[in-house]
């Protein structure tokens, strides 16, 4: 180990063990650290995308309010033109103060400051401001909707509307946004001060638009915030001097601080020793106070993801400190309103600042202590730059309930763990993050164990039963990953009341645990299930029928996405024009068969369903259930929606997931191989004549294509190869329910029907679509058409196959010999009915199975 005097670490280390003697009032304090000269914070990101969802939300709201605000324009112009030439010498001179002076300024403070990196960052975030204020105007000019340029464009006599995106104002929000908080740079918070000054006053006079000046604001946080997050900020956490400085704040001198696994996860740095008045000690003198990572300090810190020291004073007495860092704190605050808002039962109070968080936790500390919980006491709290220590009691010789060996964890040590949480509970307190690291354990010289509960950085105080219930939950589930669900369950029986036992039941959920426990739990296979299991082996009465405690659920999520594509995908893809016209030039009555057509595909596909499940569905929930695949395909591919929804419906009747994928598999199988003797049987029985008529010449292509897909599979290694890996393994997945269906015939003669039906429904529909124009075209003609439709349309991964349905549809009609105009309009009338038609109602039938538990 190295000795050297510096005023700080190196600014170019990023991490490296650093020993250093900080000088103080009587003496030296030895310091082991890992420091942090640059960090990427997260609130960098946050800004990133809060930032790009509100240009596009600017953009957007400068496009509609445009037609609100056309009829005041002309009322305003004067106005505008008037202010423009009483404020033209003042706004001149403020313009070129802030476009000159201030990053001048700005430069030069941090060029006093000794900051040259980041003086490079503010040179490269206005670089990057100024191109990204370019690039969007030159987009919003050429690629932009007229509606959208003159939202954001201002008024001048002559040229007319001029677009208005102030690409200096963008340059500059980049720069002063890297160049530091305007708390500590007393040029960056007067630069922006007349920036804001001078933007409002050319708003007011007319020389840039409103949506243009928060656009341009927009991205140059953007930009400025993209430079922070890649290159990261110079760190403001306390380290060596201001850490030492945190500690005497909160009452103590110390002697020694030693990062928590500082040594053992660097190996074997290189250190320094860094003092500012008093030569550095030899590191023979430092202070040998043991290994500061003894297993309860490990714990502490994997507890809360903060940084932990062992802290020893005059009195060498062995403490902890826990240092919150300010930039830890986004991600944070965001994990916990996100935990608040998803689930019931958890208030959604979150601290949003680093100084309220670590006074919810010293409330929190002091709350447990005050109970009677045996919890490290809080000691003492000091501030630092963007850093607070907690100086805590250290809890000597304690092991975590991760680190204990499996023959040292007996049921008096779980009975003790459920007494301390009982204390808790007591007096209202929660702890809402209890995983095994904060449980910490040990037995006195007489051999009683000893459990202390650490880490209430998340609890609260007059917590709901809903949320006690779920500490209950949480202790029951960690204590299972250690000795297994049964005994996990006999030692919450024996320390709770019945009534408790019982109501923990159904909340035995994943989405109840902690992030930590939830990762181990997917580990354990079937933990949770077998918790329940053993929960009713000890009380039948109990029930552990899961209790909805999300607010929302992944399904309450797929259905607004859905709502929301539903309502982008109806404004910018329907040609309502189109469609009137194709619907006011048809024969009505042809319309009303087709939709009765395509609706009853729904039973076709429900009675398939029933046929090929493994278990009893009601044709009613089955058909209700391919009535809402109808509304999923507006977000899912063709065909991908109705077989999920397939999936979920037998999964919810208690089918395997093995076996609801098979029979999923079956059913869309079965629909193909129907089709394809559907035209075959089409192409033999609808010739004219004795002989079998040649189909048409689109017929023949389509068929022409089939065959060199098959020789090609056939004989190109590479694409034989490709071909059998993909029909395998569903071959293969398919077969043993297919060898199941055909000791049913009556069952398998139910599913062939079914798909006939669904089938037959959709050609002639097509047909019907046809002659409601006057053209018709042989019904095999029409069902190669569908076919060739309908695969383009799950081969194009866009909802329902927009797009490729109907080219495929237009195209074959056209080349069947309809003309280009009415197949057009044919196809219009076809996706109305199949597709757009079928909405509202698949939305209803979605919403009726999701409240009856079905989907």
């Amino acid at each position: 180990m190295s000795n050297s005097r510096t005023g700080r670490a190196d600014a170019g280390a990023d991490v490296s063990d650093v020993a250093q003697t900080v000088p103080e009032e009587t003496g030296l304090v030895h310091v082991v650290d890992t420091p942090e000269q640059r960090v990427r914070h997260p609130r960098a990101l946050v800004w990133m995308i809060a930032c790009a969802v509100g240009i596009a939300g600017v953009m957007f709201l400068s496009v509609v309010a445009h037609g609100t605000t056309a009829g005041v324009t002309e009322d305003v112009r004067s106005f505008n033109d008037l202010l423009a030439a009483i404020l033209f010498v003042p706004v001149a001179v403020l313009q070129g103060f802030v476009s000159l002076l201030a990053p001048v300024a700005v430069t030069i403070e941090l060029g006093v400051r000794r900051l040259g990196r980041q003086i490079v960052e503010s040179i490269v975030a206005a670089a990057l401001g100024l191109l990204i204020g370019v690039l969007t105007t030159i987009l919003v000019r050429y690629l932009g909707s007229d509606e959208l340029v003159r939202g954001m464009s201002v008024w001048e006599r002559g040229p007319g509307y001029v677009l208005t995106i102030p690409e200096y104002a963008v340059a500059l929000t980049a720069m002063l946004t890297v160049a530091g908080p305007a708390t500590r740079r007393r040029t960056v918070r007067i630069s922006w001060n007349l920036m804001f000054t001078a933007l409002l006053i050319v708003l007011i006079t007319g020389q840039v638009s409103l949506p243009g000046v928060l656009v341009a604001l927009l991205l140059g946080r953007l930009a400025g915030s993209t430079v922070q997050y890649v290159s990261g900020i110079r760190s403001e956490r306390a380290y060596g001097p201001d850490l030492v400085e945190a500690v005497r704040r909160a009452g103590f001198a110390p002697i020694s601080l030693a990062r928590v696994h500082a040594l053992s996860d660097q190996g074997d740095g290189h250190a320094s020793v860094s003092g500012q008045a008093a030569d550095a000690a030899p590191d023979d003198d430092a202070p040998d106070h043991g290994a500061p990572d003894d297993p309860a300090a490990r714990a502490l810190g994997r507890a809360g993801a903060n940084r932990v020291y062992a802290l020893y004073c005059d009195d060498n007495v062995r403490r902890d400190v826990m240092v919150l860092d300010g930039d830890r704190q986004v991600v944070g605050l965001i994990t916990r309103l996100w935990r608040a808002l998803r689930l019931r039962g958890i208030e959604g109070r979150a601290a949003i600042s680093l100084k309220a968080v670590a006074e919810r936790t010293a409330l929190l500390s002091y709350a447990a202590s005050a109970a009677g919980v045996r919890t490290p006491r809080l000691l003492g709290i000091g501030e630092f730059g963007d850093s607070i220590a907690l100086v805590l009691e250290h809890a000597s010789q304690a092991v975590s309930l991760r680190d204990l060996p499996d023959d040292e964890v007996h049921d008096d040590v779980l009975a003790e763990a459920w007494d301390q949480l009982a204390r808790a509970h007591a007096v209202g307190l929660t702890h809402r993050a209890l995983t095994q690291d904060v449980l910490l354990t040990h037995r006195d010289p007489d051999g009683r164990p000893h459990v202390w509960i650490t880490g209430w950085e998340q609890g609260d105080i007059a917590s709901s039963p809903l949320s006690r219930r779920l500490d209950l939950v949480q202790m029951l589930v960690l204590i299972g990953l250690r000795v297994g669900p049964r005994r996990a369950v006999a030692s919450a029986v024996r320390a709770l009341p019945g009534a408790d036992i019982a109501a923990i039941g159904p909340l035995i959920q994943t989405i109840a645990l902690p992030r930590t426990t939830r990762e181990e739990v997917r580990r354990v296979k079937g933990l949770v299930g077998e918790l329940r299991e053993a929960l009713v082996e000890r009380l039948p009465e109990a029930s552990v029928q899961p209790q909805r405690i999300s607010r929302f659920s992944a399904r309450t999520v797929l259905t607004t996405t859905l709502m929301i594509i539903v309502v982008a995908v109806v404004v910018t893809t329907i040609n309502f024009e189109e469609i009137a016209q194709a619907v006011r030039e048809a024969n009505p009555w042809w319309i009303a068969l087709a939709f009765a057509l395509v609706i009853l595909t729904w039973l076709g596909a429900g009675l398939t369903l029933v046929a090929f499940s493994p278990t009893r569905v009601p044709i009613s929930r089955a058909t209700l259930t391919a009535a809402a695949g109808s509304f999923v395909a507006l977000a899912a591919p063709a065909g991908i929606g109705p077989a999920a929804l397939n999936l979920r419906l037998l999964t919810q009747r208690g089918v395997s997931m093995s076996m609801a994928v098979a029979t999923v598999a079956l059913v869309q199988v079965s629909q193909f191989v129907v089709t394809v003797l559907l035209l075959v049987g089409l192409a033999i029985f609808t010739g004219s004549g004795a002989l079998v008529e040649l189909p048409s010449p689109a017929v023949l292509i389509t068929l022409a294509g089939v065959a060199l897909a098959v020789v090609a599979t056939l004989l190109v290694p590479p694409v034989r190869r490709w071909g059998l890996g993909f029909i395998g393994p569903r071959l293969r997945q398919v077969w043993p329910r297919l060898a199941q269906m055909l000791s049913h015939p009556g069952r398998l003669a139910l599913g062939v029907a079914g798909n006939l039906i669904m089938t037959l429904g959709y050609i002639i529909a097509l047909w019907c679509c046809l002659v409601a124009f006057g053209e018709s075209l042989s019904l095999v003609d029409i069902a190669l058409v569908n076919l060739v439709g309908n695969a383009l349309g799950a081969l194009i991964p866009t909802p329902g196959g927009l797009g490729g349905v109907e080219g495929a549809l237009t195209a074959g009609l056209s080349a069947g010999g309809v003309p280009a105009t009415i197949a057009f309009s044919a196809t219009i009338l076809y996706r109305l009915c199949t597709y757009w038609g079928r909405v509202p109602i698949g939305w209803v039938a979605m919403r009726y199975l999701e409240r009856k538990g079905d989907l």
